[in-house]
Order: structure tokens, then sequence, then C-alpha cells
């Protein structure tokens, strides 16, 4: 195995992890129905980072298939 994938592994296993916190914190916050400001701030800020790891982990997922297919 490459450096370069342990390092998409490892990436890979951080950001599932890193989502399945985010997405129990924001059914914490749909569980409490609130709407202050702190409530929606925080929703928002989770879904921005929910989105954003998501988005990373497209990226690595479709770095580990480009490795695998043209292995060195």
């Amino acid at each position: 195995m490459s450096i370069d994938q342990k390092l998409i592994e490892e990436g890979t296993a951080q950001l599932t992890s890193e989502i399945e916190v985010l997405e129990a914190w924001l059914r914490e916050l749909e569980m409490l129905k609130g709407n202050d400001i702190e409530t929606v701030a925080a929703r928002k800020s989770y879904n921005d980072m929910l989105r954003s790891r998501r988005e990373m982990l497209s990226s690595l997922d479709q770095q580990s298939t480009l490795q695998t297919a043209s292995p060195e």
C-alpha cells in the first residue's frame, strides 16, 4: 500500500467519524426544536461543516479510485 493510499484511508476514516458526530449534533438540535438565535446559528454552522466534510469525503473517494486504477 502506498503512502498516498494510507493517507487517503486515514482521511476517509476521520471524515466519516466527523460526519457521524455532526449528524448526531444536528439530530439533537432537531429534538430540541429551538428557534432561538443560538440554535439557528448552531444548526447552520453544523450543516455547513457537514456539507464541507461530505465534499472532502467525495474528493477522497475520487482520489482513491484514481490511485487504485493507476497504481505506481
